[in-house]
């Protein structure tokens, strides 16, 4: 699945557009390397995404087409969190 359409399923972020957005200015990673909107993830791999404020790093568990709000979050695990500077 590219990892545009597994942030939106996921609901790491809300909009598939953002997802694109946030991937072609650099800030996420899949497995240590700069992802693009369209990289391939699959279960097991780590992704960190930086937004304005904060690093989120997750491991993905399981790949779903679509899923429910309630159920979207047994699709990662957040193994890291941290706070960031703005111009980091």
């Amino acid at each position: 699945m590219r990892v545009d359409k597994f942030l939106k399923v996921s609901r790491l972020i809300k909009r598939r557009t953002l997802a694109k957005e946030v991937a072609s200015q650099g800030r996420i990673t899949v497995n240590g390397h700069q992802a693009k909107a369209g990289t391939e993830v699959a279960a097991g791999d780590e992704l960190t995404i930086r937004f304005a404020t904060k690093r989120i790093t997750v491991k993905i568990n399981e790949i779903k087409e679509t899923t429910k709000k309630d159920e979207a979050e047994s699709m990662y695990t957040v193994i890291k969190e941290e706070k960031i500077a703005a111009n980091d």
